[in-house]
C-alpha cells in the first residue's frame, strides 16, 4: 500500500493516550466532518477508546440531482431517494480512491491496516462498504450506520479474499424514511450471498446487524453504545 496525499480535507480528534489505532468516519449527504466531531470527541473520552485517533473527512460539494440540482457536500450524485435509478459509479470510485489515500496516510504514519476501522453514516456508510470490501490489505472492520451496499455488481466483482473475514457493524433505524429498512435488508442479503456470514456469539468476524426500533434516519444512544462496545473489541488497546 503506497502512501499518497489525499485530495480530501478532514478534521482530526487525536488519541487521548498513545495512538495505536484509527477510525476514519465518513459523513452523509449535506454534512461535513464537523457533524460527527462531537461523537468522535465523546468516544475518545472513553477509557477503552482513548488510544484511537479519529479522522473525519469532508466530501466535495457537487450538484445533487435528487435535491433539484442543489450544490451540497456529497460523496456522489443521487438520482432519486428511492435509490433505484442509475448509480453514480464514477463519483463513488473517485472518492473511494480519496478515502483509500486517508488509510494509506495512517499506514505511512505507522498504524497497521488491521488497526484501522472505516465507517460512515448513510452515504458515508455506503462509501465505507464499497471501500472496505474491495480493499487490500484487510482493515480491522467496517461500520455502516443507516447505509446500504452501492454498485453491488462492482463490489461483488472486486470483493477481496479478506472480505468474508471482516468484522462489520451495521446499525439501522426501523423507521428510517430515507434509507428504508427494506434497502438495508436487501444489502444484508447481498452480503450473505457473497459469503459474509452473520457474526456468531463470541466472535468478531462477520456481520453484526442491529435494528433500532423507532429510530429514523439518525442514531440513538443505544446504537452509539453498541458501536463503542464493538470498536473497543475490534481495535482493542
Amino acid at each position: 500500500m503506497a502512501p499518497g496525499a489525499s485530495t480530501l480535507k478532514f478534521l482530526v480528534t487525536p488519541a487521548a493516550k498513545k495512538h495505536t489505532a484509527t477510525v476514519i468516519f465518513v459523513h452523509g449527504l449535506g454534512d461535513t466532518g464537523h457533524g460527527w466531531k462531537p461523537v468522535a470527541d465523546m468516544f475518545q473520552r472513553e477509557s477503552s477508546l482513548g488510544h484511537i485517533k479519529w479522522v473525519l473527512p469532508h466530501s466535495p460539494s457537487i450538484a445533487v440531482t435528487a435535491n433539484m440540482g442543489a450544490v451540497m457536500p456529497s460523496w456522489f450524485d443521487i438520482k432519486s431517494f428511492g435509490f433505484k435509478d442509475a448509480e453514480d459509479e464514477a463519483g463513488m470510485l473517485k472518492n473511494k480512491n480519496a478515502i483509500v489515500q486517508l488509510i494509506e496516510a495512517e499506514v505511512a504514519a505507522g498504524i497497521q491496516p488491521n488497526r484501522i476501522v472505516l465507517g460512515g453514516f448513510s452515504q458515508g456508510g455506503a462509501m465505507s462498504l464499497l471501500t472496505g470490501l474491495t480493499l487490500e490489505p484487510q482493515i480491522a472492520g467496517i461500520v455502516c450506520l443507516s447505509g446500504w451496499v452501492p454498485i453491488r455488481s462492482t463490489v461483488q466483482n472486486n470483493l477481496t479474499s479478506n472480505a468474508t473475514k471482516l468484522p462489520i457493524f451495521w446499525g439501522h433505524g426501523s423507521s428510517d424514511p430515507l434509507v428504508k429498512p427494506k434497502l438495508a435488508e436487501e444489502s444484508v442479503d447481498f452480503l450473505r450471498n457473497v459469503g459474509i456470514s452473520v457474526v456468531k456469539p463470541g466472535e468478531l468476524a462477520g456481520l453484526s446487524y442491529n435494528v433500532y426500533p423507532g429510530v429514523g434516519h439518525s442514531t440513538n444512544t443505544q446504537e452509539l453504545e453498541d458501536l463503542k462496545t464493538w470498536i473497543a473489541k475490534v481495535i482493542a488497546e
